[in-house]
């Protein structure tokens, strides 16, 4: 077998594994930001498919500020945070995921 044909399968398997470890820990990061499982996993799979890794490493680094709780009460509060990252895609992206997520439309949202 040519050993390029070889080479790109695994590069497309690594790149899948890639893609897997990032949503999982897109969503963990979620989830410890306070936001639900369902919410989580909805958010992070639009996300990883949007955003690049060091976008992503921005989200997952985000930590409440001085007074702030751990665990921001609200979607809108979690989003405030976002916002500090000063990145207008990263903002963009999450606040669109969000809201589809919350309405139940982020299948229908999905590019075929």
């Amino acid at each position: 077998m040519n050993k390029w044909v070889i080479f790109s399968a695994a590069g497309l398997l690594l790149a899948g594994c890639a893609q897997t470890i990032a949503e999982s820990r897109v969503r963990s990061a979620f989830v410890d930001a306070g936001l639900s499982d369902t919410q989580s996993a909805c958010m992070a799979e639009r996300m990883v498919d949007r955003l690049t890794i060091d976008q992503l490493r921005k989200l997952e680094g985000l930590k409440p500020r001085a007074g702030e709780p751990r665990r921001p009460e609200t979607m809108s509060g979690y989003l405030a945070r976002v916002r500090r990252v000063g990145d207008a895609e990263v903002i963009a992206v999450t606040t669109t995921s969000a809201a589809l997520c919350a309405a139940g439309l982020a299948d229908e949202a999905r590019p075929r």
